[in-house]
């Protein structure tokens, strides 16, 4: 038991490879870096609305 007092008692903190404010600030970047990804392909779907206006619902067409 003593030895594990002694051992805990001697025990550091690990030292941080970047300070402290770093970490929230990697995290926001990548945040807004998705965010920026996401709204690029915003209304994609409606870009190429003329090619499929006349096919039929299931998205198969006799046309190849």
């Amino acid at each position: 038991m003593l030895s594990t007092i002694v051992f805990a008692a001697e025990e550091k903190a690990a030292t941080l490879v970047f300070p402290n404010w770093v970490f929230p600030l990697i995290a926001a970047i990548v945040f807004l870096s998705l965010a920026l990804v996401v709204h690029s392909f915003r209304d994609v779907a409606n870009r190429h609305s003329q090619k499929t206006s006349n096919t039929s619902a299931s998205g198969h067409t006799t046309d190849h």
